[in-house]
């Protein structure tokens, strides 16, 4: 691990000179030049990558304040023109073709060179096969259930989701006596040290490298706890622990030992929410340890009517579906969920000249603005680059299903008080990484399908065998390649949420397809090593999915005030100004899939209903 990496060692997140995994010469470059143009199969940095977001700087410093394009430029007219090409972007595109019939002109744009926004597919050749994974939303679960809208959508699609067993590879751990481990580092811990099996058992914690008065209460923290709010009534608890973070309640409630608390630091509930900024009610309710001596009841999570599904390429597959429902001649064929996930899309016919619905990549919006008078516009002007050159169409609707922040930037004739409400939210960082290895054996030897990290860059690690859908077949031995997968939701401990967030931001914007490449090495050097893994022989693709303005931000009773529905920040932030709707899961404040399709839909009926029809 301490051999410098060199710019050969990797090629656009490809190693170079692996025997047998690479071609030479003439069919090497003709291998990259065709990655280059599919998006799935290109590595390095991907996600929100540097090319896609250059322009909101410049939207932010006021590049844009005027119209970058004249009248005269305004070439192309539609009758909705949908910013975002993300599931809620596609929906909204879906739902007004489904109201109004296929006559209707529509025009998506986006500005990364794929659709699906988070719903990102990774795609790996190596060895004469095809690896798939998930660069973004895993799956269609929420712990609620969903509207008929989303339920109507997903059945619309063919997506049968009772069907999830059926697709499922986790088998494997029963095959091969695989379980759950934890990586304890040297950084925070009195060395690097894989302890194998379930983290709230003694016997794991007598195994771990911990001070004997941390494990000493992480032993009891996770056992049968004693009532520590005694004297308190039901509802005085829930309060108290709504306004105390989970770290101050194991501190201070739980009096533990302050050593404890790194174990509790890859902890985190969703949204990058962890154990110093997660509301302690939020911890219990999701059944952290250190409360199950309070007498407190609480509803299940998962509610029926809630799904729980998961494509090889989690759903990207959900992205495509629609796409192929918006321009079928994409895809050979008709697509179905037995289908999709091996089906190779045509990129060039997205964007066919003449076509009634077309989908524009690599094209970043920099500007919308209502034209007519200010009560009563006649239609919406929408400016893009292309090239490096403003482009400008003209639509007589448009929605923006994108980041909500930007829109202020975006569109910045909205009210002052509209601007403030958009601007609340902080998009919460991400980054999903998925590296294609020879083999796992390290991780059978070990033990181990999935490690978590509290310490380490990437808190949570986990094999990625891929389920087997239609044409597409997971991993079954060991002695095949797999997709490793690993997840980092940045953040600084210590400040608020959202400055948190912010920080997380700034993280990844500062670091190179570089820096992450020498943190993804050397992780799973120290973690797998006893194995036998070698990331210089053993690593052979990576693909960094940064997402620096990831998961929408959702409210909490540490970080939030407490207001009535209607008046919250999204609520205010979505409405309808002249022409333009807002979508997306921002405008929901809820990152869930179901989320955005629900947005997308309100968002068109606002606009079907401002032009009398419905």
């Amino acid at each position: 691990m301490d051999r410098p990496i060199a710019r050969r060692d990797f090629l656009n997140g490809v190693a170079v000179g692996l025997s047998g995994a690479l071609l030479t010469g003439t069919r090497q470059a003709r291998a990259q030049a065709n990655n280059e143009d599919y998006p799935p199969l290109r590595t390095g940095l991907r996600g929100q990558y540097p090319a896609a977001v250059a322009e909101f700087e410049r939207i932010r410093a006021g590049a844009y304040e005027r119209f970058p394009a004249p009248q005269s430029e305004v070439r192309e007219e539609y009758d909705l023109v949908v910013v975002g090409g993300g599931i809620s972007g596609l929906s909204a595109a879906y739902f007004w073709r489904m109201a109004l019939g296929e006559d209707q002109r529509i025009l998506v744009l986006d500005n990364h060179d794929d659709m699906g926004g988070h719903a990102k597919r990774n795609e790996f050749h190596f060895q004469g096969k095809t690896f798939i994974g998930y660069g973004g939303t895993m799956g269609i679960a929420t712990p609620y259930p969903y509207s008929f809208t989303a339920k109507q959508l997903v059945k619309d699609l063919g997506v049968e989701v009772e069907r999830n067993s059926d697709f499922s590879n986790r088998d494997l751990e029963a095959k091969y006596g695989l379980a759950a481990g934890t990586f304890f580092d040297k950084e925070y811990f009195a060395e690097d040290r894989l302890v194998v099996g379930n983290p709230r058992q003694p016997s794991f914690f007598e195994k771990a490298p911990l001070s004997d008065a941390a494990r000493k209460d992480l032993i009891r923290i996770h056992g049968k706890n004693p009532d520590y709010m005694a004297g308190m009534s039901p509802e005085h608890k829930r309060s108290a622990l709504a306004k105390m973070s989970y770290q101050d309640y194991l501190l201070n409630v739980a009096k533990i030992d302050s050593g404890a608390i790194a174990f509790f630091l890859g902890n985190g509930g969703r949204n990058n929410k962890r154990v110093d900024t997660t509301p302690a009610l939020e911890a219990a309710e999701r059944g952290a340890a250190g409360f199950n001596g309070l007498g407190l009841k609480f509803e299940e999570r998962f509610n029926e009517g809630s799904y729980l599904f998961h494509f090889p390429d989690g759903n990207a597959s959900i992205a495509r579906l629609l796409v192929g429902k918006l321009i079928p001649g994409a895809f050979p064929g008709k697509q179905s969920m037995n289908t999709v996930v091996g089906a190779k899309l045509t990129y060039e016919k997205l964007d066919q000249a003449n076509a009634n619905m077309r989908i524009r990549l690599n094209s970043p919006v920099v500007r919308v603005e209502n034209e007519g008078p200010g009560a009563a516009p006649r239609s919406v002007r929408i400016a893009y680059m292309r090239g490096g050159k403003a482009e400008a169409v003209r639509a007589r609707n448009c929605v923006l299903a994108c980041y909500n922040a930007l829109i202020p930037w975006l569109l910045p004739e909205i009210p002052e008080s509209q601007k403030h409400a958009l601007a609340y939210s902080v998009k919460v960082p991400m980054m999903y990484t998925n590296v294609l290895i020879r083999n796992w054996t390290a991780f059978q030897k070990l033990g181990v399908s999935r490690i978590s990290a509290p310490g380490m860059y990437h808190p949570a690690c986990s094999l990625d065998p891929g389920s087997t859908v239609g044409g597409y077949r997971g991993v079954t031995s060991p002695e095949e390649p797999i997709l490793v997968h690993l997840v980092r939701n940045p953040n600084k401990p210590g400040l608020p949420r959202k400055e948190q967030n912010q920080a997380g931001q700034q993280e990844l914007l500062s670091m190179s397809f570089a820096d992450f490449e020498r943190k993804i090495r050397e992780q799973l050097a120290r973690m797998l090593a006893p194995g036998g893994f070698d990331p210089v022989q053993d690593i052979v693709a990576i693909t960094v999915n940064r997402w620096p303005y990831g998961y929408a931000y959702t409210y909490d009773s540490l970080a939030d005030p407490d207001v009535p529905p209607e008046q919250r920040p999204h609520i205010l932030g979505r409405q309808r100004f002249g022409r333009v709707a807002i979508a997306n899961a921002d405008a929901g404040a809820a990152a869930f899939t179901n989320q955005a399709i629900d947005e997308a839909h309100r968002a068109v009926q606002e606009l079907l209903v401002l032009n009398g029809l419905t």
